[in-house]
């Protein structure tokens, strides 16, 4: 997974609330087990009309929304279905980081477990954060997790953010579930080699 460290993006306001995981990937395109090639299909039924044809006034197809590494949301985001693909259509089309009022819990915990930053804030900061993103003549952002802040284009004070410092240290060394356990890697080696010389007849019955 690759660390997140510090981000400078624009970010695309998306001013809307309840955004479920069906909004941001749809049903159809679950088909696949891959992390990639999800983006395309990001927010499907708002990017695009039923002939595939691009909708103009939906954010990501403005520029330079077209390039967001950052959306600023509404309440509640993420909420519905369970599924762990919401988190890799948005890091497939770019964006690493969320920032909204408040995110569904399954949502919320799986963007730390595939490298894109939910960030939570009070409804008054998402406003000026929504309206920089909307007027900014270069709407990039810039979030910094190791001080936990949040660099704004109007270059006024940043805001702060609260990150649990166990999925901070997470996100800044690019640990997955899977880096995570490989961390223990002699030991889990050490413990299969004393395994192997106690009982070899579970060594012989994997074979």
């Amino acid at each position: 997974m690759q660390p997140f460290t510090k981000l400078a993006g624009v970010a695309a306001p998306l001013p809307l609330i309840n955004v479920d995981t069906d909004m941001i990937i749809p049903k159809q395109f679950l088909k696949t087990i891959k992390r990639t090639g999800l983006g395309a299909n990001l927010f499907d039924e708002m990017r695009y009309d039923l002939d595939g044809k691009e909708r103009p006034d939906f954010v990501l197809n403005r520029e330079p929304y077209r390039h967001a590494e950052i959306l600023i949301a509404g309440d509640n985001f993420g909420c519905g279905s369970s599924r762990e693909h919401a988190p890799w259509a948005l890091l497939d089309f770019g964006i690493r980081c969320v920032i909204a009022p408040s995110f569904a819990d399954i949502f919320f915990n799986n963007c730390f477990k595939n490298g894109v930053l939910p960030i939570v804030l009070p409804q008054d900061q998402i406003d000026v954060l929504l309206k920089e993103a909307e007027t900014a003549q270069n709407p990039v952002f810039a979030v910094d997790l190791e001080a936990q802040t949040i660099e704004r284009p109007s270059g006024n004070r940043p805001f702060a953010f609260e990150v649990d410092p166990f999925r901070k240290h997470l996100l800044l060394n690019g640990l997955d579930d899977i880096g995570l356990t490989m961390q223990k890697g002699a030991a889990i080696d050490a413990f299969e080699a004393r395994r192997a010389e106690a009982h070899p007849w579970l060594a012989m019955q994997g074979a």
